[in-house]
């Protein structure tokens, strides 16, 4: 039996009869842009995130750029951001001609460093970026102050954390402004892009909302240069239905990743992810480090066993960021993970049987093909 990395069909199965219902009224009344799927999202999002806005978008990268751009970043303005993320972090920010600046992680979670943060800021940086993620929150705890001591915005990119709680707050209720990402593959995720920018801010939830819709807030009444950045009405309505379910969805999730600590827990050359003191982590990914990563992840792959990298290659060391100067062995840890980190599959119907099936083959190729397979009759917590 193969075991997908991602099973998006029977995410979609337990959703489908509700979404179908859905569509067959907009396609009746034709509300396809905007209308009121859109608004009742907007609001049940805010509600859940526990800010006062969620401006629905068309996808996580116009979400960062428009949050940005809402917070006053212009050309040249330097925005501090981990080098392990995924690239629209910093792709947001060039967009807008905005320098990403880049800092390495910590070596236990790879969440943002606060303490390379501080050494980073200059008289032209004017926000930072801290990501949430694998599904953890970022310490905000200690990035707040960092932020009020030196007047700086903090704009959360929260794409793989929703649901996900920290000792400062949910992701993102915390910085003056967030950005997430609906990606199919997402904890909340729609039957396409989209995306949302949460904030308490009005000022900045109307800012969004402009320039989204072409720098417009009248009907051809355009006050200043924006973007097409809408929510479709469609994708709304599969988030709403799924929204119902995401906690009970984050919920499997973490009896998943139980799951795996058990049966991982006393294979040598494996390193397993840890949850930060007071996070609640919503496991957007279960990402572990293994010697020979590429070996592993070969045979695992022979084995019928979907994996993935996340992240291949830091955003320092990619082609499309060449021009910001920086070099190999800048950023150490960020650099030393992207050899090792190796994601499992990981999603809230994988079963018990498969996580067995999984364990048994990393075991077998972490140890070379020579170690015991895990027992069928593993006894783990449902």
């Amino acid at each position: 039996m193969n075991v997908p990395f991602l099973d998006l069909p029977a995410q979609q199965a337990e959703v489908a009869d509700e979404i179908l219902t859905a569509w067959q009224r907009q396609l009746e009344t034709a509300a396809f842009v905007g209308g009121p799927e859109v608004h009742a999202f907007e609001q049940e999002y805010a509600a859940y995130i526990g800010v006062a806005h969620a401006v629905g978008v068309s996808n996580g990268t116009d979400a960062l750029e428009l949050a940005y751009r809402a917070v006053g970043v212009q050309p040249g303005d330097e925005i501090i951001m981990p080098a392990n993320t995924f690239i629209a972090t910093a792709e947001a920010a060039s967009r807008l001609g905005a320098v990403p600046v880049l800092v390495d992680v910590d070596d236990e979670h790879l969440l943002i460093d606060p303490a390379a943060i501080e050494a980073a800021i200059t008289e032209r940086t004017r926000a930072i970026a801290p990501v949430h993620l694998f599904g953890q929150t970022a310490p905000l705890e200690q990035i707040v102050p960092i932020a009020e001591r030196h007047g700086l915005t903090i704009v959360e990119d929260a794409a793989q954390s929703q649901g996900a709680s920290g000792p400062a707050g949910r992701a993102g209720s915390v910085g003056r402004v967030a950005a997430t990402s609906f990606y199919p593959g997402k904890n909340l995720g729609a039957a396409g892009d989209a995306g949302a920018v949460m904030t308490d801010d009005a000022e900045i939830a109307a800012t969004v909302r402009n320039l989204g819709g072409h720098g417009s807030s009248i009907k051809y009444v355009h006050d200043r240069v924006g973007m097409n950045a809408r929510l479709d009405a469609v994708q709304a309505t599969v988030l709403r239905a799924k929204l119902r379910r995401l906690d009970t969805w984050n919920a499997a999730r973490r009896d998943a990743a139980d799951r795996y600590a058990e049966l991982l827990a006393d294979v040598d050359g494996l390193r397993l992810p840890s949850v930060r003191e007071g996070n609640e982590d919503v496991w957007h990914l279960y990402v572990v480090r293994a010697e020979e990563r590429d070996r592993v992840m070969a045979e695992l792959g022979e084995a019928g066993i979907g994996v993935g990298i996340h992240y291949p290659t830091p955003v320092h060391l990619t082609e499309a960021y060449r021009s910001l100067g920086y070099r190999s062995g800048q950023f150490p840890v960020a650099e030393a993970a992207a050899d090792s980190i190796l994601s499992l599959p990981m999603f809230p119907h994988l079963t018990e049987q498969q996580q067995v099936q999984v364990a048994s083959a990393l075991r077998a190729a972490v140890q070379g093909g020579a170690g015991r397979s895990v027992a069928t009759d593993v006894l783990v917590r449902s």
